[in-house]
């Protein structure tokens, strides 16, 4: 199946685009896709999963929705979903 990533900050910086298409099985999960793209981005290793969970400090949307309101790293996609992949945004006035 293939699916539509969407980067954004540190993350689009590390993989050096800020969107992709990829093939991946047929039902891979979140935890699966992300793990593939620690494994394909040495920058990212350690970023985006925490041992088996989403790492504190990453958003994961799925279709515009975040994937706790799924079945969290469980979340089955399906050919065509988005997944949006964000780092907390900080800044502002010092």
């Amino acid at each position: 199946m293939e699916l539509e990533l969407r980067f954004f900050a540190t993350v689009r910086e590390a993989i050096g685009a800020s969107t992709a298409r990829r093939e991946f099985r047929t039902g891979a999960t979140v935890r699966e896709v992300l793990a593939e793209l620690e494994s394909a981005y040495p920058a990212l290793e350690g970023t985006l999963l925490d041992g088996e969970e989403i790492a504190p400090s990453i958003t994961v949307l799925r279709n515009g929705t975040h994937v706790v309101h799924f079945d969290g790293v469980e979340t089955e996609l399906t050919d065509g979903d988005r997944l949006s992949i964000t780092p907390p945004v900080t800044g502002g006035d010092g």
